[in-house]
Formats: structure tokens, sequence, C-alpha cells
């Protein structure tokens, strides 16, 4: 069994930051991506990053220059800085992992914590 448990979230003005952090834990062999998704009211859920066991980084290009991902494989935790918020990045945030081993690989998700930026 495998959980996922978010933080960070929060009601937020314009050009402010805020935190994201997801811990992961259970049966867990090894992480080989970690990654956060959003999805805003009535739109599909979306990519915004990812990084690999080895911190190799993939951005949206909506939050290029203003989000950083980054992780700690000790801790099994991925966190999301965001700086420079804007009222189009409110939404649901996601924490996905994606676990492999024995040549089969799995994923799983978070419960989502949400993010609203308004004047």
């Amino acid at each position: 069994q495998v959980q996922l448990v978010e933080s960070g979230g929060g009601l937020v003005q314009p050009g402010e930051s805020l935190r994201l952090s997801c811990a992961a834990s259970g049966s867990i062999f090894r992480i080989n991506v970690m990654g956060w998704y959003r999805q805003a009211p009535g739109k599909q859920r979306e990519l915004v990053a990812t990084i690999t066991s080895d911190g190799s980084t993939h951005y949206d290009d909506s939050v290029k220059g203003r989000f950083t991902i980054s992780r700690d494989n000790a801790k099994n935790t991925v966190n999301l800085q965001m700086i420079s918020l804007e009222p189009e990045d409110t939404a649901v945030y996601y924490c996905k992992i994606i676990t492999c081993s024995n040549n089969r690989c799995y994923q799983y998700w978070g419960q989502g914590t949400q993010v609203t930026v308004t004047s």
C-alpha cells in the first residue's frame, strides 16, 4: 500500500508564493519519477512539473521560471515552490509518483490540495 499526502495549498493574492509538499509512504522500493499535476474547474488534469530520480526536471511552459520542483530521495518527498502566482494557477494540485520494480511500473496519486489565487 502506497500513500501520498500533500500539503501547502491555500488562498493567496496574485504575485505571492506558495510551497507544496508531498510525502510518499508505504511499500516503496524506488520512486522513478515524482511530479505535480493540476486540474482547474471544468478543465482536464494537466502536467505541471516532473523530476526523475537523478534530478532531471521538466516543466509545462506556463510555469517555467516561476515554479521549481525538487525532491528528497531519502525522505520520498517532492516539493513545488511556486512564485509570482497568477489567477490562472488556481486549481487542485495533485502529486503523482511512478515506481518500477521487476519490470513493472505503478503510478500513485495524492488526494489533491487546493491552490486559489485571487485578489
